[in-house]
């Protein structure tokens, strides 16, 4: 003899699963065609304007005392700046000048100012005056980094307080 209890049971899971197909329905009819979608696409998504960032490092300091030479550090940079993951391939994108004491990187594609100080300070080291001279932004204008030099005489003064 059937069990009363499996036939509830039964008519149970065939009501649950009723309820359950009008939303696999309705899921279906939310879901956008490709050509609705492409409708949807707001336009001129596709257009990136062409930024273009400026950077300076001002050597003014180390470069009057003859510690640096503007040349090289120039150099080294053109050599070292790496676009697109390619180092010394600047192209059109990148473009890094001199100008005295203070060189100028103008730059389209995304590039951080931490980038370069980091070589920066690579070429300091490289040189042996990494313990002399600092990279520091400037106070006037943040796009500007400058080389100073430590505070070597402070810090003479507090030994000899000691």
């Amino acid at each position: 003899p059937p069990d009363p209890s499996s036939g509830e049971r039964e008519r149970e899971r065939t009501r649950a699963s009723s309820n359950r197909e009008p939303r696999r329905r309705r899921r279906r009819e939310r879901e956008a065609t490709p050509q609705q979608r492409a409708k949807m696409a707001p336009k001129g998504a596709n257009k990136q304007k062409k930024k273009t960032k400026t950077f300076v490092l001002d050597c003014a300091r180390p470069v009057d005392d003859k510690i640096m030479e503007i040349g090289s550090f120039e150099k080294f940079l053109k050599d070292r700046v790496k676009v697109n993951g390619k180092a010394g391939v600047l192209g059109d994108s990148v473009t890094i000048t001199k100008d005295k004491s203070r060189i100028v990187v103008t730059t389209e594609v995304e590039m951080s100012k931490r980038y370069l100080k980091y070589l920066t300070k690579k070429y300091l080291k490289k040189h042996n005056v990494r313990d002399w001279l600092r990279v520091v932004a400037s106070n006037k204008d943040r796009s500007v980094y400058e080389l100073r030099y430590f505070n070597i005489a402070d810090n003479e003064a507090e030994e000899e307080e000691e």
